[in-house]
């Protein structure tokens, strides 16, 4: 039988980053003169930097220009420096976890690279990190995900997803894969669960001994105890 492939998202997934990320958008948006409230950041979760930018000039009239965004990044690399921390209860999950396993984001590969090294989570993924830079559309186009599985050599039937987000599971979906939804972050909000199951996530999971209960319960991985 072909071992499932786990692919997890990194922001709200393996790290809770989230809430610093909304953070360092709002302190630069400020620094260019521009309030923002934390909620235009956090409803685009999921998606990759260009099409957040471009999210909050649509829906708040605020744009940063070209030369103003590698603050972002630097913003973000402090926090996540100084804060960031792995998703409770994920490491002793991983090192159980038997399946072949990688890292499908939408952020830059320097930031997967240093939020899952501060973290300690980086040595549980070797290489196995794909970034949405990688590919031509972000989610939730599938691209990232059938991109990881090429990489992985297993077939899209034969992957599970984990994501917090609506974008990632439609692109999970998109891809043929299995969507677990995970509302385990410090972002969760109410209605999560339901725009997780709409946009066609199998299980709705609030943390990792949940999601492997759901994961051997759907025959996706072998029994493991966490």
């Amino acid at each position: 039988m072909q071992d499932t492939l786990i692919i997890f998202d990194c922001d709200g997934v393996l790290v809770d980053s989230e809430p610093l990320a909304a953070l360092a958008y709002g302190r630069v948006y400020s620094k260019h003169g521009m309030e923002l409230d934390p909620q235009a950041v956090l409803q685009c979760v999921g998606m990759k930097q260009t099409d957040i930018l471009e999210r909050i000039r649509l829906t708040t009239g605020h744009r940063l220009e070209e030369h103003q965004t590698a603050d972002l990044w630097d913003e973000v690399k402090a926090l996540f420096t100084e804060s960031l921390q792995p998703m409770a209860g994920l490491k002793p999950f991983l090192e159980r976890l038997s399946n072949p396993r990688c890292v499908a984001s939408s952020s830059s590969l320097e930031r997967i690279h240093h939020s899952l090294s501060v973290t300690g989570l980086a040595r549980f993924f070797g290489e196995n990190i794909f970034s949405s830079s990688m590919v031509a559309r972000g989610k939730p186009a599938p691209d990232i995900f059938l991109f990881a599985a090429d990489q992985m050599s297993i077939e899209p039937k034969h992957c599970a997803v984990v994501e917090d987000s609506p974008f990632g599971v439609q692109g999970a979906v998109a891809a043929g894969m299995t969507a677990i939804g995970f509302i385990g972050g410090g972002h969760t909000y109410p209605g999560h669960t339901e725009k997780l199951r709409v946009a066609g996530a199998r299980t709705i999971c609030a943390d990792w001994d949940e999601v492997a209960r759901e994961l051997v319960s759907l025959e996706l991985i072998a029994p493991v105890s966490v």
